[in-house]
């Protein structure tokens, strides 16, 4: 356990708000925590001994306001880096380290179904690119296809334009972000050229969700399903659409702060708050063989 004393609590939330009120996607929303942690801090409420209970603490405080799960006082219980965005790095390269770069599952099913599992994060994409352009040009040959999203907490929306470039035909807008720095927007398409085969836009494509299913993963469902591409099967994701950045506060504490939104070209909005709605809802445990049953319905349709 890590030992906090209150001369080093109080920096950490003080750091916090700063951060809060610098970056911070909602200015307003902003104002509102950093009243509140400086409150809070003022009270006692944080005068605990441990950064692990701190982390607990403030994050709830965090999500008080506008519920932004993104929004969040992180503990590392390794030591991480300084720099910006650092410390989730190094946390993301251990696991992308031990899951087969995110693609630990490939598998066909009866019928000429292909399951593509991708867990437990969309990983930056100069690490991911090279096993996930090997799995999708490996499933590419499929009748169809099911992406399975249920485990996976997040990551690069790069990756997504990558993922998405393997399932359509045309480059395609795919999401929009507002960023709060420089008040600029950016725009996210699929590819024009992928390495290896593609799936292509016109053969049965699912996606599998769960409720733990969160942020750049929600985020390949929605796209795929507002584009009419995906039928979305599961459960309704987590809800959290804003891409934040990392800033270390302490040794062993990171303070993850939202710097942008989404916005959807088909939509006009985002999932944030409310998830992705699944298009065939069911338990999580079963989407998968809803899923393909579904496939092989529709390919049997298709050819019979």
């Amino acid at each position: 356990m890590t030992i906090l004393t209150q001369t080093s609590t109080v920096p950490v939330v003080e750091e916090t708000a700063q951060l809060l009120l610098d970056h911070y996607v909602f200015p307003e929303a902003a104002e509102r925590l950093a009243t509140l942690l400086r409150q809070r801090l003022a009270e006692g409420a944080y005068d605990v001994d441990s950064a692990e209970e701190l982390s607990r603490l403030v994050t709830v405080d965090l999500q008080s306001v506008n519920g932004d799960q993104h929004l969040r006082l992180i503990h590392h219980a390794e030591t991480v880096p300084k720099e910006r965005g650092a410390a989730a790095l190094a946390a993301m390269r251990r696991e992308f380290d031990a899951s087969l770069g995110g693609v630990p599952r490939v598998e066909l099913r009866d019928g000429g179904v292909a399951v593509l599992e991708l867990t437990p994060m969309l990983f930056p994409l100069d690490w991911a690119a090279e096993p996930l352009a090997a799995a999708l040009t490996l499933v590419a040959r499929a009748d169809a296809l099911v992406l399975d999203v249920r485990g996976n907490r997040g990551g690069d929306p790069d990756t997504v334009a990558f993922v998405c470039s393997y399932l359509l035909d045309e480059r395609t807008h795919l999401n929009t972000m507002y960023w709060r720095d420089g008040e600029r927007f950016g725009q996210s398409w699929s590819l024009p050229y992928v390495p290896g085969a593609r799936f292509g836009g016109s053969k049965p494509l699912y996606v599998l969700t769960s409720g733990s299913t969160f942020s750049a993963a929600e985020e390949l469902a929605y796209d795929l399903q507002q584009l009419g591409r995906a039928v979305v099967v599961g459960e309704v994701t987590l809800g959290g659409a804003h891409p934040r950045q990392g800033w270390t506060v302490h040794p062993h504490l990171e303070a993850s702060i939202p710097t942008g939104r989404a916005i959807n070209p088909v939509s006009g909005t985002d999932w944030e708050g409310t998830g992705v709605q699944p298009d065939v809802a069911c338990t999580a445990a079963d989407a998968l063989d809803r899923a393909h049953a579904l496939a092989r319905t529709r390919l049997t349709d298709a050819t019979g």
